[in-house]
């Protein structure tokens, strides 16, 4: 598809489920810059809704609503139902589809409404009671979208297959892209030990309880041959710390909380571990093969579109602790390498530059 943007300016708002904080400057921070530039520069306006926001200098340029911790949708809604101003297209990104806010959003007169999907579904699907609303909430809402957009196949996959096949149509795959500049790269690794490093959420779905367990599980001797940087937070931050005291696993894992800094060493590092049970499409491993890290890593949500095992990384089963704690003893004994570079395929296929120009084409 061409990208033809139409000669009268257009003022659109986007609307993020979405903190902006200083020490989290992510893919996707960097997507809504990039996008917001790249919206001004073909002479429209555009305005975000974020959950919260700490100022900082990364988003001088953006005009930001904060809806100060509370429901961003409403925030929304209360700006733009004040006539201050008209939006004749509106986006929304971690928002839940099909719910009568976007029957809200047209009846303000949104001239075009595009939601974007990046959110994970369970590791075993929703249950029957969740699978039969979201048929509902698909037959009386999904009117007031006009393009769904999925960030993987997977995503794209379960948008029809949760509110219905009948959005075919109007249903559109953009892959996520991150700014592969950002991300220093090397090829040759001067630790003796074996490094891997965690960037996630301490969350369940994330798995990081199966990586301690998997640890565990390993000889004394042989942890003493590697060790794995946790940088995140979550609600089981503490649960986390405990169980790895309580096991003797200080010397190996290490927690570094929140960075914004990873982009600058992450290539310092032998292989990313993320042992998530739930992934739409994710940045945290396109940002590690552009470091040219390879990547352990589930078979979950889009993880196969990305990671070709052997080949970028090692896949394995969600929750398969025993697979795992293979994986990374045979990396260590030297058993297992990855010795293909992995940043040519990010550059290739999965850049920011690509990614903001596909969002690009469906605002005209």
């Amino acid at each position: 598809m061409h990208l033809l943007m139409s000669s009268i300016k257009k003022n659109i708002a986007v609307i993020c489920k979405y903190a902006l904080r200083p020490d989290r400057i992510g893919g996707m921070d960097r997507f809504y810059v990039a996008f917001d530039a790249a919206v001004k520069n073909l002479g429209n306006d555009i305005e975000w809704f974020f959950v919260d926001v700490k100022s900082f200098d990364f988003y001088n340029d953006l005009k930001i609503h904060s809806a100060q911790g509370g429901a961003v949708e409403q925030c929304f809604l209360n700006r733009a139902s004040s006539n201050e101003v008209k939006y004749d297209v509106v986006i929304t990104h971690f928002i839940e589809l099909c719910t009568p806010f976007y029957k809200s959003v047209k009846s303000l007169g949104m001239e075009k409404t595009i939601a974007v999907d990046h959110n994970p579904r369970p590791l075993n699907g929703f249950p029957l009671k969740k699978r039969l609303k979201n048929k509902l909430k698909g037959i009386l809402y999904s009117k007031y979208i006009d393009l769904f957009v999925g960030v993987s196949q997977y995503t794209v996959d379960n948008i029809l297959r949760d509110y219905g096949s009948f959005l075919k149509n109007k249903t559109q795959r953009i892959y996520n892209g991150i700014d592969t500049s950002v991300y220093k790269s090397q090829s040759i690794k001067t630790s003796d030990k074996k490094r891997f490093i965690v960037v996630s959420h301490l969350r369940e779905s994330k798995g990081i309880q199966d990586l301690l367990e998997a640890v565990r599980l390993m000889d004394s001797g042989l942890r003493q041959k590697f060790t794995i940087d946790i940088f995140g937070e979550g609600p089981l931050e503490d649960d986390f710390k405990e169980f790895t005291a309580k096991n003797n696993l200080s010397e190996t894992i290490k927690f570094h909380g929140s960075s914004s800094d990873i982009p600058a060493f992450l290539c310092d590092y032998d292989y990313l571990l993320q042992p998530t049970y739930m992934e739409c499409f994710s940045l945290s491993i396109l940002e590690s093969l552009s470091a040219n890290v390879p990547v352990i890593t589930t078979t979950v949500g889009g993880n196969t579109e990305i990671i070709k095992d052997g080949k970028n990384g090692y896949l394995f089963s969600a929750k398969d602790i025993l697979a795992l704690s293979q994986i990374i003893t045979e990396i260590v004994e030297g058993k297992r390498a990855i010795e293909e570079e992995t940043r040519n395929l990010i550059e290739e296929k999965f850049n920011l530059e690509r990614m903001v120009q596909d969002h690009l084409k469906y605002i005209a």
